[in-house]
Order: structure tokens, then C-alpha cells, then sequence
């Protein structure tokens, strides 16, 4: 018994050893940026040397909102949102600055907030360092700057940084993946990359090499105590935009590892797993290149997804590509929401039986009052079909961008950008919901989310959005968001292009686009025809083009443009019904309304002060509905009125089944608002729905 218990103690120093020359060698191989050649690319996704992408990003700064609906949403986020959240973060209510300021040694204190607040704290400055990029605020620029030196001091001599592990003397780094470790590392390691794009500083980027380098030494193995530890998949992303940064392929090849690792190992507790879901939670059960179906989590699943499609730009792998395709089908024909929310459900079940939380569930299972569709899944939803739109050029994967964008992300935040919801539900009920019982959902909106991710992943993504606008296509520009904009960019040839857009877009489908500067030679404009508008029409200097404008494509504009030349994109903005598939069972016979790419609800604010929601059913003849836009509403929306039918009985009656004689109706004129405004007008819950049953018109 000594000599086992002799061996053992040996074995034990042995592998003590082991990882102590691990952190010694992460220690002391790390290099600094400035021995590096860096990528100059300043792109959000810097795919300018990715080969195998069909559009390619523009550099951050080269497009910036001149008016409109977007560039009222950045100023928002520049004069709003963003003070608003430093005041949080940087304050006792956030505690995320203190959390690096105790760690560092510059203040006593414990850890507070979740096991993620550090990746919160790293999304934040993420969104400045892009209004910085926008508006060259020096005082932002110091700003980050100081945050760097702090974090620089939290970060131990080994690379390892994580704020919710060294403030507790009962943890150890990598011992549990609950912590959630690589989600924090993922955006270090990205916020990173952007402030370096946009500053040229590499102060903050010595940070995540020297981070990324202990990843490398510890999770390049084939040992399942850390084969299975990469879950909440931002570390992959993060990675390949360091490759692409620092042009190390070790970084790429670690974020292929991760990819590799999900499905290799059986699934099983193990001290590592203890306090967290397994097997589809996290994308584990089914290796990623055998996957069809999106499973779990809906955040962690789209990050996951969003950081292989960045691998795949990089290796160019049919397999990688092949499940990647079917993934987003999956997501976006079977399990998205009208206004492009996904997670249908905060606890559930995957198909294989695994125990979700956040996340996906069945195909077509698609509940209103209980929906989910946390705003940071929504956001991945779009991340990753920017991503798609990059490797495949198709208007498909920019549809959805657009409706997240309008519909589900902006929903997670009021307008005055100082109040924040973390789940979307499309349908509110008075005393439907114990609210008690709920950790992240609330009735009404909320100025702290204790659970702390969806408001910076907003606010960056707002921050941002100018940088999804165009793409670089093979022999020109493709358009793919709509909005007033300057654009001044190079082309893939190297040739400069300047360009004016003009629009009242999403309220008014009038784009106009001039060409302010270009080469001499022919070179494609493709403009983004939305699904839905159908009719548009393209007028080039004043004439009608032959080009047909066919909805769910790029149409191709060749020609030898010189200054001066004008484009005119006519997108009817008409008033739809849309129904579910006949699947979708918690719809059948409902509808929504959708006008251009904005999702409308009625909020029981414009009710009669008597009536419910679930009284209402919209007259099923869109002829009779209006649009106006007010400037002076809801930060001025393009509004729907029209008149709907109340049912005047109201039985008391709490049996789940009651019998029912011919309804009576009267008829009421109300207001449909964009799904985004809703819960804006009221401190108190109000009633909300986006699908309402329908009486048709009899013909």
C-alpha cells in the first residue's frame, strides 16, 4: 500500500511538473505585437486575405451613417447607451472594472457578478472602440487606454486572465468549465483585434497573444480533461481573428482543435462538467461536421457555428461547409421566429433527450407567450449569417441579418438605449407568467440585467452595423443593408470608390446611391432585393434598367461608371399578412403584419382600457390598413392603423375548456407600432402581441 501510495505521489508531482513547465513555456515563448508583421486590415471580420470567401468585409470607418434610421441608432448608442453602461460597469452596480481593479491589486474587494462578466466588460469596450472609430473621440481612446493598464496588471505572469477565477481561493483555472473561461477569452481575444485595427495600438492585442498562448499550450492535446472544457464557443472566433491579426497559424489550428474536440469524447459527468448542462447543451453529442440540426443552447450553438464558418473561410474544408449549410437551414426554416428571434425556450428538452436551458427545441415548436429568443442569441442569429453572406455572397443569409437587426435585437433595448430586456417573447398576457420564478424574464424593462451579456453584445452590434452594410464582391460593391451612408473604400483591385446613399429606409423604400468617385473600367454594383419586395425596380441616371430586380437575390449592375452617376432602388414597401407553416401549431390561423423589413405588434396601450390582448382579431383585408410615419413617436417609427374586432364577452369562468355560443364583435380603430417600440410607453407591464387570430373577409 506505501509503494502505491509512494507511486501515486510521485505521479502526481510528475504532472504537477508537467503543468508547471506548461505556464513556464507559455510564459516565457509569448511574443509581443511589435515582433509580429500584423495584417493591417482593419475589417470586423478581417477576411481580406481569407480565400475562401465569396464577399469580403471593408475596413471599419470606411462607411458611416449620414441619416436615417441607423445613424439615429449610432448616435444613440454614442450619446446614450454607451454612458449609460459605463455608469454600470464602471461603478459599484456592474462591479466588472472592479473585478480587474481587485484582481490587479488596486482595490480591495471581492468578485461580483456572473462567471461571464469579464467577456461583458470586454464587449462594452468593444462597442467604443467603435464609436471611437467612427467619431476619433480622443477622450475614448484614453478611456480604453486606462482600462488596458488595469487589465494588463489583473493578467497573471503566464497569460492566464480571468477575474472570477483568481478572486476565489477555492478555484483553480480550467477546472470547470462552468466558469466559463473560454466564453471570456473569446472576447478578450476579439476586442483585442478590433482595438488594435482601429487604434494601431498593440498594447491591448500583447494582452490576448500572451493569453491565447497559454490556451495553446494547454488545450493542443488529445486529453479529454480539456478535450471537452470549449464550451460557449467565442474563444473560436476569437482565435481566428487573432490568426488573421498576427498571422500565426497557431491560432487558427487551436480553433480547428475546439471544432474538432465537440463529438469526440463520451459524454459523461466528470469533475470538469459538474454544474452545467451536458451533451446537446453544448454541442457535444454529434461531432460538427455529422450535425443537421441546431441543438442547446442558442447562444453558445450560434457562436459555435459563427466561429467554424470563420475556420472554414481560413481552410477552405467541404465537410466544415457542408454541415454549415445545414445547420443555418435548419435555424432559419424551422426554427426562427418571423422577427429573426431564435431560442424558443428557457428550459426544455433537445431531440436526443439532453437537458437544455436558453435554447433550441423542436422543429416548428415555436410558443409566443413562453418564447425565449434571449437578445443575445437573436444577435448570434445575424453574426452568423453575416458570416454565411461572406463565404457564399447569397442575399439569403443578409434577409436575416436585416431581420434581426429590425426586429429581435433592437427589442432588447428601449429607446432611450437605458433600459434592457433579456428574453423576447411575440406575445405578453397579463397574469400569464409568474414572474417570481424567473430569473430573466420580467414584465417590464430593466436598468440592470444581473445576468449582464445582452446589453454590450447590443450596443456593440449597433455600433458595428456600418461595417455589414457593403461587402466587397470579386469585381465590385455589393449593398447589403440600406440606410444614409458615405462610402470610401478600395476595391479588391485596389481601385477607390466613393458612394453617397440617400434613403428613408426601413419607413420609406426609396434608395438613391451616387457615385462620387471610381475607376476608369466596368466593375459590378449589386444591390440586395429583400425577399419580400416584390415589384422593385432599378432606375440608373433617370432611366428605368432593363436589370431585373428579383426578390431573394443581388441584382448585378456592370457598367463604366464615372462621377455623378445615380442609382435608384424602388422597394415597395407594402403591408403583408404573414401566416406560419402549417406545423407551427401555437399560429394556426393567426397573423402578423410585416411592412418592408419591420414586424409590427399591437400593445395593449392602444386598446380600450377594458380589453385584453386575446379579446383582439385583426379583419383579415390588408387594403384596410395605413401607414404614416410620425417623426415625434417612439423616436419616430412608421406607425399601422386599422381597425380590429374585440369580442365583447368575457367569461369568468377559469375552466381550461368553456363552451361557446356566435361571438359578438365591435369594431375598433387602433395602432400597430414596429415589435422593436414596444414596452417604450408604460412603466408598467403592458399587454403585447405580434400574431393575432384572423377573420377573413368573405368574397
Amino acid at each position: 500500500m506505501r509503494r502505491i501510495q509512494a507511486l501515486l505521489t510521485l505521479g502526481l508531482f510528475f504532472i504537477s511538473c508537467k503543468q508547471e513547465v506548461k505556464d513556464t513555456v507559455a510564459s516565457n515563448t509569448t511574443v509581443t505585437a511589435s515582433t509580429l508583421a500584423l495584417d493591417n486590415g482593419k475589417g470586423i471580420l478581417n477576411n481580406t486575405n481569407s480565400p475562401h470567401v465569396k464577399f469580403k468585409s471593408i475596413d471599419f470607418g470606411e462607411c458611416q451613417w449620414t441619416e436615417g434610421f441607423w445613424a439615429e441608432k449610432f448616435k444613440t448608442a454614442e450619446t446614450k447607451m454607451i454612458p449609460y453602461m459605463r455608469s454600470l460597469l464602471t461603478g459599484d452596480k456592474g462591479h466588472a472594472l472592479n473585478n480587474f481593479k481587485i484582481a490587479a491589486g488596486l482595490k480591495e474587494g471581492e468578485h461580483k457578478g456572473m462567471h461571464w462578466h469579464d467577456g461583458d466588460f470586454y464587449k462594452f469596450m468593444e462597442a467604443i472602440m467603435y464609436v471611437y472609430g467612427q467619431n476619433k473621440d480622443e477622450n475614448l481612446r484614453k478611456e480604453i487606454d486606462d482600462y488596458i493598464l488595469i487589465i494588463g496588471k489583473a493578467q497573471k505572469e503566464n497569460g492566464y486572465l480571468q477575474t472570477q477565477i483568481q478572486l476565489y481561493a477555492d478555484r483553480k483555472p480550467y477546472e470547470n468549465r462552468k466558469y466559463h473561461e473560454m466564453y471570456n477569452s473569446g472576447h478578450l481575444l476579439t476586442s483585442a483585434c478590433i482595438h488594435y485595427r482601429i487604434t494601431g495600438q498593440t498594447n491591448f492585442l500583447d494582452i490576448a497573444i500572451k493569453h491565447a498562448d497559454l490556451m495553446y499550450s494547454l488545450f493542443m492535446t488529445d486529453d479529454s480533461r480539456y478535450g471537452r472544457f470549449g464550451f460557449n464557443q467565442t474563444q473560436i472566433m476569437g482565435l481566428v481573428e487573432l490568426y488573421r491579426t498576427t498571422k500565426n497559424k497557431k491560432y487558427l489550428d487551436l480553433a480547428e482543435q475546439f471544432i474538432n474536440n465537440r463529438g469526440k469524447y463520451e459524454v459523461k459527468e466528470t469533475p470538469e462538467t459538474k454544474g452545467y448542462p451536458i451533451g446537446d447543451m453544448v454541442q457535444e453529442r454529434t461531432p460538427l461536421r455529422e450535425s443537421d440540426e441546431a441543438v442547446g443552447h442558442a447562444v453558445l450553438a450560434l457562436y459555435y457555428y459563427a466561429g467554424a464558418a470563420d475556420v472554414y473561410a481560413e481552410t477552405g474544408e467541404q465537410a466544415l461547409i457542408d454541415a454549415l449549410d445545414k445547420l443555418w437551414m435548419n435555424v432559419a426554416l424551422k426554427k426562427m421566429y418571423v422577427t429573426g428571434a431564435v431560442g424558443q425556450a428557457h428550459y426544455g428538452a433537445s431531440t436526443n433527450r439532453d437537458k437544455i436551458e436558453e435554447g433550441f427545441i423542436n422543429e416548428y415548436m415555436m410558443p409566443n407567450t413562453t418564447a425565449y429568443n434571449e437578445t443575445c442569441a437573436n444577435i448570434c442569429n445575424s453574426m452568423f449569417s453575416y458570416r454565411m453572406l461572406g463565404l457564399h455572397g447569397e442575399s439569403k443569409y443578409a434577409d436575416v441579418m436585416e431581420t434581426v437587426l429590425y426586429n429581435s435585437a433592437l427589442s432588447g433595448i428601449n429607446i432611450e438605449g437605458d433600459r434592457y430586456y433579456y428574453a423576447n417573447p411575440l406575445r405578453t398576457v397579463h397574469g400569464s407568467r409568474d414572474y417570481d420564478k424567473m430569473n430573466t424574464e420580467f414584465p417590464v424593462r430593466q436598468d440592470y440585467l444581473e445576468c449582464f451579456c445582452c446589453p454590450p453584445n447590443l450596443v456593440r452590434t449597433i455600433a458595428q452595423v456600418s461595417g455589414w452594410a457593403y461587402s466587397k464582391s470579386e469585381n465590385g460593391i455589393a449593398v447589403n443593408l440600406y440606410g444614409g451612408n458615405k462610402l470610401a473604400t478600395t476595391l479588391n483591385d485596389g481601385s477607390s470608390l466613393k458612394l453617397k446613399q440617400e434613403t428613408k429606409y426601413p419607413w420609406e423604400g426609396d434608395v438613391e446611391i451616387t457615385i462620387e468617385a471610381c475607376r476608369s473600367d466596368a466593375f459590378d454594383i449589386l444591390l440586395r432585393i429583400p425577399e419580400w419586395a416584390e415589384g422593385s425596380k432599378i432606375m440608373i441616371n433617370g432611366k428605368e434598367s432593363e436589370i431585373l430586380a428579383t426578390p431573394g437575390t443581388y441584382a448585378t449592375l456592370n457598367r463604366t461608371w464615372k462621377a455623378n452617376d445615380t442609382i435608384r432602388l424602388d422597394l415597395p414597401l407594402a403591408i403583408n399578412f404573414i401566416e406560419g407553416h402549417g406545423r407551427i401549431e401555437e399560429v394556426r390561423n393567426q397573423v402578423a403584419i410585416k411592412r418592408g423589413p419591420v414586424v409590427y405588434c399591437l400593445e395593449s396601450v392602444d386598446l380600450p382600457a377594458e380589453s385584453s390582448i386575446l379579446d383582439v382579431y385583426i379583419k383579415g383585408d390588408t387594403k384596410q390598413l395605413k401607414s404614416d410615419f410620425h417623426p415625434d413617436f417612439l423616436g419616430g417609427v412608421s406607425t399601422i392603423s386599422g381597425e380590429v374586432l374585440l369580442r365583447k364577452e368575457h367569461n369568468a369562468d377559469d375552466a381550461m375548456y368553456q363552451k361557446i355560443e356566435h361571438p359578438e364583435w365591435t369594431t375598433f380603430k387602433t395602432t400597430f407600432i414596429p415589435y422593436f417600440t414596444w414596452s417604450n410607453r408604460s412603466n408598467e407591464e403592458t399587454e403585447m402581441s405580434v400574431f393575432l387570430p384572423v377573420v377573413w373577409e368573405q368574397k
